[in-house]
């Protein structure tokens, strides 16, 4: 054999050898991982994965729980988690001294299968008891939650943490945050006065502001009223704040200062710049009426729970651009067989609640400009109460939360 031939035997051994080598990686907390190379890609392996311990979720400070989207497990609204399941869940991370970051799971297989894969340390959702062989479970509501079944640690830390009554606790907690008790507010009258053509105290504001929003002042009043009955110090459990109930993360989109979030005027300016930009969102809406009606839901429920909304009635055949046919959607988002189609990216909401948002706040601007226009005076049935008397708010939130957003727990950050 020539020198030639050795060579090129030689240069293809060493070449099978660094391309079969596996890849070893040091995460940022000590442990080695071990991925396989494919091309250009690394990938990491689930055979040589290693099993998270309660020691470890406590030494990196997170815990991943897997879960699927829905009103008993989870969903957000108005920027923070809610469902009972997510907020047992949040408890426990505050007992064991982590953050809770979450992944929703497209069903329950790719849910158990994660957990299998050490893609999650949790499920945090009412599993058959019948799909708990090959995991650690304890019973949690009217099912089960899952951990590795080499994972005893946290196991045995959950089942000695839950108690039967916390379920029932939860509930009544979640069910409190949702109703109207649980904003913070002095109920000021419908209009001062129709003959002078007063709505409110802060009406000069709205009209310096409704060109930067591209609204109706009176519409703006009526929107500002739907939110928190002209009180500038309206508060609510998720953060919401001020005239217009803008949460803080909001205000920081809009530039508004946090210290500032109370002020009547700071408040109404950065409100009237967001509905100026979810209505620049929906320029594909081309009726000026139909997509003002599209922004205020999306200020109340979220902008991209209304693009499923509308994805599911283009996909049944109504027309997305008009709002009557995407409130029926809305509505239907509060539905498994609908808040789970293949076209929902965002999962369940409160649908209710954002469509009779927009009807409330459509039907007292009709209100307020015929009062305008008549001099005839209306006042609200709301009942005005003062809510300092108020039973004080369940402690509910406990410690901060994300969503996952890569599937792999220890990828660089």
């Amino acid at each position: 054999m020539s020198v030639k031939n050795i060579a090129l035997i030689a240069i293809v051994i060493v070449l099978a050898a660094c391309k079969e080598k596996p890849k070893e990686e040091i995460t940022p907390w000590g442990t080695t991982v071990t991925y396989e190379q494919e091309g250009e890609d690394t990938v990491a392996s689930s055979q040589q994965q290693e099993r998270f311990s309660l020691d470890d979720i406590q030494q990196t400070g997170e815990m991943i729980m897997l879960t699927l989207s829905g009103p008993d497990t989870y969903y957000e609204y108005h920027g923070r988690g809610l469902g009972v399941h997510y907020l047992l869940c949040e408890k426990l991370a505050e007992k064991l001294g982590v953050t809770l970051r979450i992944d929703v799971c497209k069903d329950t297989t790719d849910m158990l299968t994660r957990l299998k894969n050490g893609e999650g340390d949790i499920i945090a959702f009412p599993i058959n008891k019948a799909q708990s062989d090959g995991f650690e479970s304890c019973t949690v509501g009217k099912g089960e939650w899952l951990v590795a079944k080499e994972n005893t640690q946290l196991a045995k830390a959950l089942r000695e943490w839950y108690k039967p009554t916390m379920y029932n606790e939860i509930v009544k907690q979640q069910n409190y945050l949702l109703s109207s008790g649980s904003v913070t507010r002095h109920v000021y009258p419908f209009m001062l006065s129709a003959k002078e053509g007063r709505i409110s105290q802060y009406d000069a504001l709205f009209k310096k502001y409704a060109t930067v929003a591209g609204m109706d002042w009176t519409l703006m009043a009526a929107q500002c009223y739907q939110e928190s009955c002209f009180d500038p110090r309206a508060h609510s459990w998720a953060g919401a704040c001020g005239l217009m109930q803008i949460i803080p993360s909001t205000a920081d989109h809009l530039s508004l200062p946090r210290e500032r979030i109370y002020e009547p005027e700071a408040n109404i300016a950065a409100s009237a710049r967001y509905m100026r930009e979810l209505q620049q969102s929906f320029s594909d809406v081309n009726n000026p009426m139909e997509r003002m009606k599209f922004a205020l839901a999306a200020y109340n429920g979220g902008y991209f729970h209304i693009r499923d909304a509308m994805a599911l009635t283009k996909k049944y055949g109504g027309i997305p651009q008009r709002w009557d046919d995407v409130k029926r959607y809305v509505l239907a988002l509060s539905e498994p067989q609908y808040y789970r189609d293949a076209v929902v990216k965002n999962g369940y909401m409160r649908g209710s609640e954002t469509a009779n948002y927009v009807d409330m706040i459509m039907s007292r601007w009709s209100q307020y400009r015929h009062a305008l226009r008549t001099g005839t005076q209306i006042v609200s049935n709301v009942k005005r109460k003062n809510t300092s008397s108020l039973p004080s708010m369940p402690s509910i939130t406990a410690v901060p939360h994300h969503k996952a957003a890569k599937k792999n727990k220890w990828r660089k950050e």
